[in-house]
């Protein structure tokens, strides 16, 4: 029997004024209706009554699920690969830049079948990669020869050893929140930079959509954060905000996932994208997915 996780105070701020804002449907695996709450404190979201980690494996085992499987079956997954070797070399050099030099020692958390890992690995960097399901890491050694290691690694690797650390829409997925800031800052190096990138259920897209918006992808996503929460728990852990970034594609990837679970339409979804992004050239913070990079204090 799955052991249920039961929040009465905000997993992020600790705040106890926290009430119910959606109910929304695992449209992936279980077709499951799962309560998202909202914190009034820190404007931050979280799921509530998710299973804990060791119990919420079964939530993933779904072939569309393509950052474990790697699967380009249906137009959206198709769209998504020939989307992803131009955002790789962006998030590439998005690293060397925050980080200042061309090569270094590499964090990626989270790293699915190991495209970005291999990335960087083929840029000169020493990457160590962590991943904990083991269909995906079974990819990432088929495909780029790379072992990554189990996310547990997180609580042995060595202190102060990384120039960067990086998260690409995975800490909305992981259980030990405050535990893993606590590493990143044990980890990484003096100067070393913490990316983080994760969907925004504050942004313009997500508003249109409300409880159908895919991004909120219940019950695997634990925690919905706005920027406001977001930079709070990094502030909370000792970390300093550098910049934001706009994650461009995410809005028509997520919108055309949301139109195809209720049945809606390819060009709605266009629609939305487009919409989602021109307000994005007034406020990133209103971005589908925003990237947030920061330092220690």
């Amino acid at each position: 029997m799955a052991s249920i996780i039961h929040y009465n105070t905000c997993p992020i701020c600790a705040s106890a004024s926290i009430g119910k804002l959606y109910v929304a449907k695992d449209y992936t695996v279980s077709g499951e209706l799962f309560e998202v709450w909202r914190c009034n404190t820190c404007s931050g979201g979280f799921t509530q009554d998710v299973p804990d980690a060791s119990t919420i494996g079964p939530y993933y085992a779904a072939e569309s699920y393509v950052s474990h499987t790697d699967s380009r079956k249906g137009l959206i997954n198709s769209v998504y690969h020939k989307v992803r070797s131009y955002a790789l070399l962006t998030k590439k050099n998005l690293v060397t830049t925050l980080v200042g030099k061309q090569t270094g020692a590499i964090l990626d958390i989270g790293a699915g079948t190991g495209a970005f890992v291999n990335t960087m690995q083929s840029g000169g960097w020493q990457v160590t990669g962590l991943e904990p399901d083991a269909t995906a890491a079974k990819q990432a050694l088929l495909k780029y020869n790379i072992h990554l290691q189990p996310s547990d690694s997180i609580y042995t690797l060595g202190s102060h050893q990384f120039d960067a650390i990086t998260m690409w829409h995975v800490l909305e997925h992981v259980h030990d929140l405050h535990g893993y800031f606590k590493r990143f800052s044990e980890m990484l190096n003096t100067y070393g930079v913490l990316v983080i990138a994760v969907p925004n259920y504050t942004s313009t897209d997500a508003g249109i959509y409300g409880k159908n918006w895919a991004a909120l992808d219940t019950p695997r996503h634990l925690y919905h954060f706005s920027p406001a929460s977001m930079e709070l728990l990094a502030d909370t852990h000792g970390f300093k905000l550098i910049t934001k970034k706009a994650m461009w594609f995410d809005a028509f990837y997520v919108a055309m996932l949301t139109e195809q679970h209720n049945g809606g339409s390819f060009l709605k979804a266009i629609l939305v994208g487009l919409w989602s992004n021109v307000t994005v050239l007034l406020d990133v913070k209103t971005c589908s997915s925003v990237i947030y990079a920061f330092k220690k204090k």
